[in-house]
């Protein structure tokens, strides 16, 4: 295995939980109303830091995607999913970008997104227009 070289963001980040390897810019964020099976997750325009896994084709909430898990590369925890294809045209903007689980991420200033079961269960079911679960 060669050697990791890892990118260093400046600015309100977030990182990974488990290892506080950067991943994204607050300023990327393109939509904060997704959801996944453990609550919130953020849609980003930018991702760092990862690895992507196998494509496949899932049916979403929103519709068929053709999405790929993204690892974390300092430890190889998976932190969200990426875009490949959109099969709706309404959902084409998805394309290329890439969700973050609030649950697997930190925020700026470290701060930690913990969802208890009752929470989410309501969060899940509470609906969302750009609800999606990978």
């Amino acid at each position: 295995m060669g050697r990791l070289f890892v990118v260093s963001l400046e600015g309100r980040i977030y990182s990974c939980k488990h290892c506080r390897t950067h991943l994204a810019l607050y300023e990327d964020i393109v939509s904060k109303s997704f959801q996944c099976r453990h609550g919130k997750a953020y849609l980003f325009n930018k991702v760092v830091n990862v690895t992507v896994g196998v494509k496949e084709t899932r049916m979403m909430m929103t519709g068929m995607h053709t999405v790929a898990d993204i690892f974390c590369v300092g430890c190889g925890s998976i932190v969200g999913w990426t875009y490949e294809t959109a099969f709706e045209k309404n959902q084409k903007y998805k394309e290329g970008k890439s969700v973050l689980e609030r649950f697997k991420v930190s925020g700026p200033g470290g701060t930690s997104y913990w969802v208890s079961h009752a929470r989410s269960h309501e969060v899940a079911h509470g609906g969302g227009s750009d609800a999606d679960e990978a």
